[in-house]
């Protein structure tokens, strides 16, 4: 699977249901080849710019279901 098909999938949040975001990046472990989380992008407004600080980390173990259009996540608080 390539990077640019997971960034075509909606982000769902299995808790609230709610779309989270959308990819812009992974964090890939280098070691060992997997990917360790999804960089989602931050809602966009006026003043976020361009504030990386604002996206947020989905942990790949945070992962329940990557389906053909949705992939389903699981936040823990």
């Amino acid at each position: 699977m390539r990077l640019s098909d997971l960034q075509s999938k909606d982000i769902v949040s299995i808790n609230t249901g709610k779309n989270i975001g959308n990819i812009i990046d992974v964090n890939i472990n280098f070691e060992t080849g997997t990917i360790e989380s999804l960089v989602i992008e931050a809602s966009k407004g006026f003043f976020s710019g361009f504030n990386r600080e604002s996206d947020t980390l989905i942990s790949w173990s945070n992962i329940e279901k990557i389906g053909e259009d949705v992939i389903l996540v699981h936040i823990r608080n």
